[in-house]
């Protein structure tokens, strides 16, 4: 499912990232938080027990759970406490000019990639641009 010849516009599968970190949403804040700190991403895919996609917990949303801490001087929750959800999504299938516009009309930096009703991957503005420039020659 390549965009293969010049004409064809570039498949947001040609430039998503395929290598995710997951989270669950029994998971404790603070271990997802870390995880975020420590592979330096901005957000992560939430997994029920079954590999379906349920949310996404970003950096934002943990402010929102450091706040909270903070306030009520406890710091835990689970992350599905503090995931945002209903995802807003996007297909393997779909170009990325229509994938880079969806950037503009929202405030997402990434979007979950799925195919066929499955996760398969994550497009992130960068990966938008890179493939813009593709573009460019």
């Amino acid at each position: 499912m390549s965009a293969k010849t010049a004409d064809a516009l570039p498949l947001v599968a040609d430039f998503m990232s395929k290598d995710l970190v997951t989270l669950t949403p029994d998971m404790e804040i603070n271990r997802a938080m870390n995880i975020l700190l420590d592979r330096r991403i901005s957000g992560a895919p939430v997994l029920d027990s079954d590999g379906f996609l349920i949310g996404v917990l970003t950096k934002r949303d943990c402010l929102k759970a450091a706040l909270d801490a903070s306030y009520y001087r406890d710091w835990g929750g689970r992350v599905e406490v503090y995931m945002s959800h209903p995802v807003t999504t996007i297909e393997a299938s779909m170009d990325v000019i229509s994938a880079t516009n969806l950037f503009i009309e929202k405030p997402f930096r990434r979007f979950p990639v799925m195919d066929g009703g499955k996760l398969v991957g994550q497009l992130s503005r960068t990966d938008a641009l890179r493939a813009l420039a593709s573009q460019w020659g």
